[in-house]
């Protein structure tokens, strides 16, 4: 009788392990039950090039190697008709809405239906926004000039304004939707807006130059900013609001450029905030840094297709997603496939992101920055 009773013991020890373990794997893998990850590009996501990958928002299912699934219709037009620069996406699974910006208008997509809600013209034009993680306020940047537009992110309409005087850019909300963090192209200063009453209260810096891309921790203690001039980036504490650190890229020289006129446009955390990937046009590189440490360090280099201009990650952080359309393991440092549309043409974008589903309603989403993700 103990015999048997040991045998049964043994058998559901065993199979409670081989449970445990099978979920560690599906935790580990990023699969879940019903959910699939997708992500959405909008284009012409590199100027108004239509070369790579034409205009609309495509979708690219990144559980099946990222296959084109569609071409989903967008605005976004001038006055003949021609699709005009898009300089920014954002999403909100909550809501169910993907925005992306042009350097004309703000437009709002439903994400079930896939149909325009609304496209909305701005004082100024528009650059590249961030929506608050609850969906409700977007931080709207003019085209380069003195101010940014806080707009109701259901109806479009502008609910308050702040005024820099930076050559608005690049726009960050933090992940608790406290604050806002406001880039020009013309200061050195990173300006941070509380959310609550949609006022600047400090500035970070200043920096060495001009801040182009940049990104914060999921703590909002550091940014990570690149600068014009600067193969590297530099960081800043936001707390003390002083710049902490300079780093340059070893091993490479600096060079011509095909765009945006600075050597390093695009830098991104890994969630886990463990590694820091910045571009390298000249060179046509991302290198990686490791961020655990302050500095950071050098670690590798990775090859891509083209000049890079941006980088974000997946949401679980073991996909790089470089503007290039080149998808990157970040455990391996491989390229394991490159982005083509529906005629096979190689997509090229500065504006992406990862939505989840279950079924057809919309999970969770990323973001187009590649923010750091750890808040404890």
């Amino acid at each position: 009788m103990a015999s048997k009773t040991r045998v049964r013991q043994l058998v559901v020890g065993t199979g409670l392990f081989f449970a445990m373990l099978g979920l560690f794997v599906s935790d580990v893998s990023g699969q879940e039950d019903g959910v699939r990850r997708y992500l959405y590009v909008a284009v012409p996501g590199v100027r108004n090039y239509l070369e790579y990958g034409g205009h609309g928002l495509l979708v690219f299912d990144i559980d099946n190697n990222h296959e084109f699934v569609k071409r989903i219709p967008t605005g976004g037009v001038d006055e003949n008709g021609k699709p005009i620069n898009v300089k920014g996406v954002c999403a909100c699974a909550e809501t169910g809405r993907i925005y992306i910006s042009t350097i004309k208008t703000l437009m709002c997509l439903d994400l079930v239906s896939e149909k325009l809600l609304w496209e909305r013209s701005y004082e100024g034009g528009c650059d590249r926004m961030s929506i608050s993680p609850d969906g409700s306020v977007i931080y709207q940047p003019s085209f380069e000039k003195d101010h940014w537009h806080v707009i109701e992110a259901s109806s479009g309409e502008v609910i308050a304004k702040i005024v820099p005087r930076s050559g608005a850019h690049n726009t960050v909300y933090g992940r608790d939707g406290r604050f806002a963090y406001l880039a020009g192209l013309r200061s050195p200063l990173l300006t941070v807006a509380e959310t609550s009453s949609h006022t600047a209260v400090k500035t970070v810096g200043p920096f060495s130059h001009s801040i182009r891309p940049f990104t914060v921790n999921g703590r909002q203690t550091l940014c990570f900013v690149n600068v014009n001039e600067l193969l590297g980036f530099e960081i800043g504490d936001i707390t003390t609001e002083k710049k902490l650190h300079r780093i340059e890229v070893q091993g490479f020289e600096k060079g011509p450029v095909k765009r945006h006129g600075c050597p390093s446009h695009g830098i991104g955390m890994t969630p886990d905030e463990k590694e820091i990937w910045v571009t390298d046009a000249t060179n046509t590189r991302m290198h990686i840094f490791d961020a655990t440490v302050m500095p950071p360090k050098q670690l590798t280099s990775i090859v891509v297709r083209d000049e890079p201009g941006w980088i974000t990650f997946s949401l679980d952080g073991t996909l790089a997603y470089p503007s290039t359309g080149d998808v990157i393991d970040v455990a391996t440092r491989q390229i394991i496939t490159g982005l083509t549309d529906e005629t096979g043409t190689a997509v090229q974008s500065e504006k992406m992101l990862e939505i989840d589903f279950r079924g057809n309603r919309p999970l969770r989403n990323g973001d187009q920055f590649g923010i750091g993700r750890v808040v404890n």
